[in-house]
């Protein structure tokens, strides 16, 4: 890499060549071009040997480093890592190593944030993402309390909370009881993030395919073409019938394998922002309440709130640009 100050780039060392080759001395080409001499004949002579390429910038990392942590350590300090989740101020005593050097060992190895391994086997977690919108779409399903007239809990003690609830079910016996759950369904673009959420009361196979249709029309909307569709292996995904409407559509359907939700982790890691940023974001004095604030946050997120892995920018910038370069 050329740094600011440098005197040649590849450009300039192209120039003293054809200055040197036209007949020139070296000693005043270099003195034109305000070098020395030694590092005019260096060019010179790589060009000589090598042509075109010698006049490239090299690596300055050494050939041999003679000090470096013998393989054995470094198999040692990752295996501490990744079977007991250790830090470097933990490993370091165990293998009589200073933790600084056990830091650049797991950074070495990109193992220096627990964040990018996977818990239950200790190994890095490969992160993907697909290279246009429409190539894989996640969805999932995220089980929510609903919360009674006057709120629950978090507006109240949980005494008083209780005893609302109670009699608010009491009231209403003879009527489709209002206490229980609500199902968030959710689906979310690979590449851009851009996401559709619904509230709906089962999670049912029936209402998963009626869910789809309406987010698949989201998408079209917003120009994109969903090819593939990755679900977990709930009941609804695994019903021959909603793999069949997507099948109709011309969609290809894909399970991840069980119990490796880190497969479907863009859809998971917006329900974890979805419960953050809205469910839980401020009390609700009821289920009605929260329900109407879902459509703001959706537009909050998928036009105003900056996404990390999108370079700060919200997802319909992606959506707009494809190719994921943001000026």
């Amino acid at each position: 890499m050329v740094h600011r100050n440098a005197r040649l780039t590849v450009h300039g060392r192209r120039i003293l060549v054809a200055r040197v080759l036209a007949g020139r001395p070296v000693a005043h080409v270099a003195a034109e071009m305000g070098i020395s001499r030694a590092t005019a004949h260096k060019w010179i002579g790589r060009w000589r040997s090598e042509g075109e390429a010698g006049l490239a910038d090299r690596s300055s990392r050494p050939h041999t480093t003679p000090h470096r942590t013998p393989a054995a350590t470094e198999d040692a300090v990752c295996r501490l890592r990744r079977e007991r989740k250790l830090g470097p101020a933990r490993i370091g005593p165990i293998l009589g190593l200073p933790s600084s050097t056990v830091h650049r060992v797991l950074v070495r190895h990109a193992l220096n944030r627990l964040a990018w391994l996977d818990r239950p086997t200790g190994q890095p977690i490969r992160r993907y993402e697909r290279h246009l919108p429409g190539e894989l779409v996640h969805i999932d399903i995220k089980k929510l309390g609903n919360i009674p007239d006057g709120g629950g809990h978090r507006v109240m003690d949980r005494r008083t909370a209780m005893d609302n609830k109670i009699a608010t079910t009491d009231r209403r016996k003879s009527c489709k009881p209002v206490i229980g759950y609500s199902y968030i369904h959710s689906a979310i673009d690979d590449h851009s993030r851009l996401a559709y959420s619904e509230i709906l009361p089962d999670q049912r196979q029936h209402t998963a395919i009626a869910f789809w249709q309406r987010a698949n029309a989201f998408f079209a909307a917003h120009g994109i073409t969903v090819q593939r569709v990755l679900t977990d292996n709930g009941s609804c995904y695994k019903s021959q019938l909603f793999t069949q409407a997507l099948t109709d559509a011309g969609i290809t359907h894909k399970r991840i394998r069980p119990y490796r939700p880190q497969t479907n982790g863009k859809v998971e890691r917006f329900n974890r922002t979805l419960t953050e940023e809205w469910a839980y974001a401020r009390p609700y004095i009821s289920h009605q309440q929260r329900t109407a604030a879902l459509a703001h946050f959706l537009h909050l997120y998928n036009h105003h709130r900056s996404h990390t892995a999108l370079g700060g920018q919200p997802p319909i910038t992606r959506v707009n640009n494809p190719a994921g370069y943001y000026t």
